[in-house]
């Protein structure tokens, strides 16, 4: 049984593939709270604008920064923001990280398309 991902907005079909979610306990440092976090979406359904704010800014207690930049995530057919890509997802590469201490940012990560709930209205395929 697979799961259809359509935008609340216009109801089109995001083409979301389940296979590609993470689970929803995989820590990243942006958090999860209200998100599915994807690791491949299909480019065609989406439009992606940067935003680039200098404003402190919360999204834990421990992630935190000055200057925001990351890019919104908008439906292709009527344009409202259904989430945001980051870059803390998985490693690119199996490196232990400096002085084999663990990843650090200095290692590159893939993205990770971080979608609200609100935004996505979720139905199954029989």
């Amino acid at each position: 049984m697979a799961s259809i991902y359509i935008c609340t907005e216009c109801g089109t079909n995001l083409n979301l593939q389940t296979a590609h979610l993470f689970p929803p306990d995989f820590y990243f440092e942006a958090g999860n709270k209200g998100t599915l976090s994807f690791s491949i979406v299909d480019t065609t359904k989406f439009k992606f604008e940067k935003e680039d704010k200098i404003r402190p800014f919360f999204e834990t207690l421990n992630y935190w920064g000055i200057q925001r930049q990351r890019t919104k995530i908008k439906c292709n057919s009527c344009g409202h923001v259904v989430g945001y890509v980051y870059d803390d997802g998985p490693p690119l590469t199996g490196s232990p990280g400096q002085l084999h201490m663990g990843p650090s940012q200095v290692i590159p990560r893939l993205p990770r398309y971080r979608f609200k709930t609100k935004a996505l209205r979720i139905t199954s395929e029989t």
